[in-house]
């Protein structure tokens, strides 16, 4: 599950029980706070792991319990690299509609990725069954380390 090399950390978990995916979540972040990153990050990161692994469990797996979700998160020095992967099909992140155009200001979907845009560098992987979310410590946070 834990691994160390080059000053970088990775832990990694391959399950379907949100239970223990919200576990994991709170082991990355207690090492997040460890790590010196400020509540604001530490907000984002929260944020953006629950949608991330909530749409890989819901859009990704179509809830199957017998699919899997593996999350590898990544620390280096002044960033967190969480990498979720489903067992689904995938999607094209240029289809989901925009939920800021008023024709779907009432839609229920879509509002997942652009949070997870708005807080952190997002790159979708093809098929689409891989997100990738890096968030580097707010810069306040490096300048009272120098």
């Amino acid at each position: 599950m834990c691994s160390s090399s080059g000053g970088e950390e990775t832990l990694v978990l391959t399950s379907s029980d949100p239970k223990t995916l919200r576990q994991f979540l709170e082991a990355v972040l207690e090492r997040c706070k460890t790590s010196g990153f400020s509540e604001n990050d530490i907000f984002a990161i929260r944020l953006c792991y629950e949608e991330a692994v909530a749409n890989a469990l819901i859009h990704g797996n179509r809830r199957d319990p017998t699919k899997k979700v593996t999350v590898r998160c990544q620390f280096g020095p002044d960033w967190i690299r969480l990498r979720i992967e489903d067992e689904g099909e995938g999607f094209d992140p240029a289809t989901v509609p925009d939920p800021t155009a008023p024709e779907n200001l009432t839609r229920p979907s879509g509002r997942g990725l652009l949070l997870m845009r708005h807080y952190m560098e997002v790159t979708v992987h093809p098929p689409g069954n891989i997100v990738e979310l890096l968030r580097r410590k707010s810069s306040s946070d490096l300048d009272r380390r120098h």
